[in-house]
């Protein structure tokens, strides 16, 4: 029963999705945690949890990122984020040439949300992308918690530039909003160049259902 009680501080502390009580302008605050409340919630999640197959202990420290939004209620001083956008920017691995890979490939990824649990195969992961998104048109059942990106591609062509934003987006979501709640899905490891690829092909590719 304790670990159960655990998981809504795990999925803050390990996304960084913390939100604020109210909203601002709404009456009363707009806090973030502590440092102090931090710390104790990562002890805390360190003493009840244990590692098991490629679920390691790492997933419950926080990086600087997480913790500047965990801070702040993910809306942290102009000034910090630009720098953290800009920092994680910096370290993105971008490929050389097209990006632009095999769209079929990138619809099976954004359908699957299997991977990075203890049970699954460690590099065979999807990225999930319909709990957050309509993306193909045709798709009945999808999340509204992100944009809508059909028609993605229709509406913004597919220049080197456009390939090189989605998969910096795709890649890590943070570069370029600090407190995005997008997953960082090759700056965790979740998904493989080829798969970043792909799933920029699922969005730009004329021939994808995202654009038809």
């Amino acid at each position: 029963m304790r670990s159960l009680l655990l998981l809504p501080f795990a999925a803050a502390l390990v996304s960084c999705s913390s939100a604020p009580a109210t909203a601002p302008g709404a009456g009363g605050d707009h806090r973030g945690e502590s440092a102090a409340d931090m710390q104790r919630l990562t002890a805390l999640l360190r003493a009840n949890m244990h590692e098991r197959g490629q679920a390691k202990m790492n997933r419950v420290e926080l990086d600087d990122v997480q913790r500047l939004c965990n801070q702040h209620a993910d809306n942290p001083p102009a000034g910090e984020a630009r720098r953290t956008e800009e920092a994680q920017l910096r370290a993105i691995p971008f490929p050389s040439g097209n990006l632009l890979g095999d769209w079929k490939a990138g619809e099976k990824i954004a359908q699957s949300g299997r991977g990075m649990t203890w049970s699954d195969k460690a590099g065979d992961a999807g990225g999930s992308c319909y709990n957050c998104h309509q993306i193909s048109p045709a798709e009945e059942a999808f999340g509204t918690i992100g944009p809508s990106l059909a028609g993605f591609g229709k509406l913004r062509g597919n220049r080197p530039e456009i390939q090189q934003y989605v998969y910096g987006k795709v890649y890590n979501a943070k570069a370029y909003n600090a407190c995005s709640h997008m997953p960082r899905f090759g700056q965790s490891g979740t998904l493989t160049e080829q798969q970043i690829k792909d799933l920029v092909a699922l969005l730009l590719d004329p021939a994808s259902p995202v654009n038809r």
